[in-house]
C-alpha cells in the first residue's frame, strides 16, 4: 500500500538514528511538518512522518481499519529507513507506538498525550459526560468524525482555547474521518502490554488536555516504570500548540542524554 510520508533531511546529519513520527486520530503527516520536522532536521536528524492508511495523502480506506493494520503501516515505513528509528507517537499514534514496540526494536521512543495502554474507557466516559450527543452520533454512524466535526468540537478535543481562530481553522480543515473499528480495539479488543516493551520511553502530557488528561498519562508512565512530564497551559495537540518548541526541546535533550 502506498503511504504518504514527509521527510526532511538535515543540511548536516549529525545523528545516525532517524526519527519516525506517528500521528493520532483524524490527523496526517502534515501535523508534524508544521513545526517538529523542520526543528529536528535543523538539529541534524533525518526525520520522517507518515500518514496512516486512508489519512491525508495515503491510499486505503479508513472505515473498518484496526489497530493491527495501523501498526503494520508504521512497520512498513520503519523498514524503509537505514536503521531502526526512534518512534515518536501522538495520541492514538502513541498507542500505535506502544504496540509497535511489543515486536520491534527501537533505540528509544516518545509518547505525546498518548492513548493509555489500558484503552479509552475513561476517555469515553469523559466524553459522554460532557458531549453525549456527539457520542450518540458517533455510535449511530459507526465513525469517529463527529467528535471533531465542528470547529468548536475540534477545539475542545484538540486545541487550546486561546489558539488563534485562523490557526485553529487551518488545522481543523485538514482533519480526516477516523475508524470506529479502531476505537473498539482501544476499548479492549487489542490493548497494549507494557511488560513486552523493553525500549526506553519518554512520556509527556499536557495540563489542559480534554482528550487524554494528565492523570491518564501518569498511569501509563507508571506502567512503563518512568515518570511522566506534564507541560502547563497546553492542550492535546502538543506539536501544534504555541509552546510546541518547549516540547520539542525536551525531546531533543532526552535524545542527547541517551546518546541518540
Amino acid at each position: 500500500m502506498r503511504l504518504e510520508t514527509i521527510t526532511r533531511m538535515p543540511k548536516k546529519q549529525t545523528h545516525k538514528t532517524p526519527l519516525l513520527f506517528v500521528h493520532g486520530m483524524w490527523h496526517g503527516a502534515w501535523c508534524w511538518d508544521e513545526f517538529f520536522l523542520p526543528y529536528f532536521a535543523e538539529q541534524g536528524y533525518h526525520v520522517t512522518a507518515l500518514s496512516l492508511r486512508g489519512h491525508a495523502g495515503s491510499e486505503g480506506k479508513i472505515r473498518g481499519c484496526t489497530i493491527e493494520e495501523y501498526v503494520r503501516d508504521v512497520e512498513q515505513i520503519a523498514k524503509t529507513l537505514d536503521t531502526p528509528p526512534v518512534v515518536i507517537g501522538h495520541s492514538m499514534g502513541g498507542f500505535l507506538t506502544q504496540k509497535y514496540l511489543e515486536r520491534n526494536d527501537a533505540p528509544t521512543a516518545v509518547l505525546l498525550s498518548s492513548a493509555p495502554h489500558y484503552g479509552l474507557w475513561p476517555a469515553l466516559f469523559h466524553l459522554v459526560a460532557r458531549r453525549p450527543l456527539v457520542v450518540l452520533k458517533a455510535l449511530v454512524q459507526w465513525r469517529m468524525r463527529p467528535v471533531v466535526e465542528t470547529p468548536e468540537a475540534a477545539r475542545w478535543a484538540l486545541f487550546s482555547a486561546d489558539m488563534p481562530k485562523k490557526q485553529m481553522l487551518k488545522y481543523y480543515k485538514r482533519l480526516n474521518d477516523e475508524s470506529f473499528r479502531m476505537f473498539i480495539d482501544l476499548l479492549g479488543l487489542n490493548l497494549a502490554h507494557p511488560k513486552k516493551v523493553k525500549t526506553p520511553l519518554l512520556i509527556l502530557g499536557a495540563e489542559k488536555d480534554n482528550a487524554i488528561p494528565p492523570s491518564q498519562v501518569h498511569v501509563t508512565a507508571r506502567a512503563y516504570g518512568v515518570r511522566a512530564e506534564i507541560f502547563p497551559n497546553m492542550a492535546h495537540d502538543m506539536m501544534l500548540e504555541k509552546d510546541w518548541e518547549s516540547v520539542a526541546k525536551r525531546i531533543l535533550d532526552w535524545l542527547n542524554e541517551r546518546g541518540v
